[in-house]
């Protein structure tokens, strides 16, 4: 699997921890930065992710900062990105499992390394249900779709399962 990985200056520890983690499980790994402890903005780096993710070139992405909450409000404006704060292991499963998150932002300050590679693990071993979810996260695409198109949002619900 290729995973696009990033963070701001609060997550550049846990990254470097996290690339790793990935590598030592097999993984292709393309680190976007930053790599120092010098202050910079965390958009740019969530959408150097969400774009590799969004285009097809990573299977997935995960992002750090201080949260994981600015990463994913920036990640989440590219189209076709699920970007999902974990912050526990139930969480992370739910997200994929569910919500068919494509990319995972963690909380350097909020977690510990430990439960970053359970949290990961876990992602990376889950996915998409399907079903029911499905269709939610087809809604979800309906609703980024009418604001790319500046359409109104189709009121034809989509059937059950």
């Amino acid at each position: 699997m290729r995973v696009a990985i990033a963070c701001d200056h609060a997550g550049v520890t846990l990254k470097q921890h996290l690339i790793g983690l990935l590598r030592a499980r097999g993984h292709e790994v393309l680190d976007l930065g930053t790599h120092g402890p010098e202050s910079v903005d965390y958009p740019d780096y969530a959408l150097k992710v969400a774009e590799e993710v969004s285009a097809g070139r990573a299977s997935t992405g995960i992002l750090i900062c201080g949260t994981g909450i600015g990463m994913s409000l920036a990640a989440n404006k590219v189209p076709g990105i699920r970007a999902a704060v974990a912050t526990d292991s139930y969480v992370a499963r739910m997200a994929r499992a569910h919500n068919d998150a494509n990319v995972l932002c963690l909380g350097a300050r909020v977690i510990g390394e430990g439960l970053a590679e359970e949290i990961v693990d876990i992602w990376l071993a889950t996915s998409a249900e399907g079903g029911r979810h499905a269709l939610r996260v087809e809604k979800i695409r309906r609703i980024e779709q009418r604001y790319l198109r500046h359409e109104e949002y189709p009121q034809t619900p989509i059937a059950k399962v």
